[in-house]
């Protein structure tokens, strides 16, 4: 296993994952549960988005065989939703999230989109097409974003109590920032590999 690519790709991982911005998403969707079933509630869904998201990362290359797609159009995409993504945790939307009243949510919004979203499903793809024999590494990699992320959203009402949401504000604008550098580099090295290609 190779560290020093393992750590950088659980890294952007959590990043993409984005806990710190979802907390406050999760607290809300879940506020009419009772603390126990609210972390039961949690740790499921977590689940459910890391199996979701371990099936792309194995099934990634014959997902871009049968769309007939490039490893070059791939990484371009995934930097212009990273990058969207990043631009949104920078400058954030002030209406509030529409699934507040749902008391028990399943899959829907907590695993995907908010965990297992557009932009983690495009990185994880790129992990796959790109190393396709470092599958292990990838996985592992997978699991320690996941595991962070779920020690995070479950421990949330305590760690909101504990910044504000002028913290968690301020915490999600900096993730967002390491983001949009993150995606522009990503876009940058779709559009070489384009070039190179023709």
């Amino acid at each position: 296993m190779n560290w020093s690519e393992i750590a950088p790709a659980a890294a952007t991982l959590f990043l993409v994952m984005d806990p710190l911005g979802n907390m406050p998403v999760f607290n809300a969707v879940l506020a009419k549960l009772d603390p126990r079933r609210r972390s039961a509630v949690v740790a499921r869904e977590l689940v459910i988005a890391l199996v979701i998201l371990l099936g792309f990362l194995f099934a990634g290359n014959a997902i871009l065989g049968f769309l007939q797609l490039s490893q070059s159009s791939l990484s371009i995409a995934g930097g212009v939703l990273l990058f969207i993504i990043s631009l949104r945790m920078i400058f954030p939307d002030a209406a509030t999230d529409e699934a507040g009243d749902v008391e028990d949510p399943f899959i829907v919004p907590l695993a995907v989109p908010l965990t297992a979203g557009p932009s983690t499903i495009a990185f994880v793809l790129l992990l796959s097409s790109s190393r396709p024999e470092r599958l292990l590494d990838w996985s592992l990699a997978l699991v320690l974003a996941w595991a962070v992320a779920t020690v995070l959203l479950v421990a949330s009402p305590h760690l909101l109590k504990l910044i504000g949401a002028r913290g968690s504000r301020a915490l999600e604008r900096l993730m967002g920032m390491i983001l949009v550098v993150l995606a522009t580099q990503m876009l940058l090295n779709g559009i070489r590999d384009f070039v190179q290609s023709l």
